[in-house]
């Protein structure tokens, strides 16, 4: 698959993956283990910026994989997806680990705040620190793409976030 550069279509393009990006609730995360073995997971997620946040149990099986190999991509894609199949959809790049407990209250209060305005209640950093079972994750997106809704072409975007 080519990556294509557009001008003409460069604003559009970040428009568009600026809208997939603040609507979405739920990113598909693509991990691998330390032999290559691919899994995907959906997670929810919030964001500030280029950094993707999401909890998950520490003995899942993405969350070992994000351990022992740090590089992961994800999409984010419009839901529902129309029944002819042409959903918009944002790909990113990126590295991803648990957040390291010098940055868990900043990152921690970016998840909470989606949290709350989507009405799933509270996080405290309680609930992400052992004993507790669940931790905090994050991935900095390095690259983000769009796909040519006709074509599977993928053309990168610059865009601030």
């Amino acid at each position: 698959m080519a990556t294509v550069h557009d001008e003409a279509d460069s604003d559009g393009d970040a428009a568009l993956a600026l809208d997939v990006i603040e609507s979405g609730r739920y990113l598909v995360l693509a991990t691998a283990a330390a032999d290559g073995s691919p899994w995907p997971t959906p997670v929810w997620y919030a964001r500030s910026g280029r950094e993707f946040f999401w909890v998950s149990r520490s003995d899942t099986r993405h969350s070992d994989n994000v351990r022992v190999r740090g590089q992961v991509s994800f999409v984010i894609f419009e839901t529902p997806v129309p029944p002819q199949g042409r959903t918009h959809a944002v790909y990113a790049e990126a590295i991803a680990a648990e957040v390291p407990a010098e940055d868990l209250e900043r990152c921690l209060a970016t998840y909470e705040h989606r949290a709350r305005a989507e009405g799933l209640g509270g996080w405290t950093i309680e609930r992400v620190v052992a004993p507790a079972a669940m931790r905090l994750y994050r991935a900095v997106a390095a690259r983000i793409f769009v796909l040519h809704p006709d074509r599977d072409i993928r053309r990168e975007v610059e865009i601030d976030l």
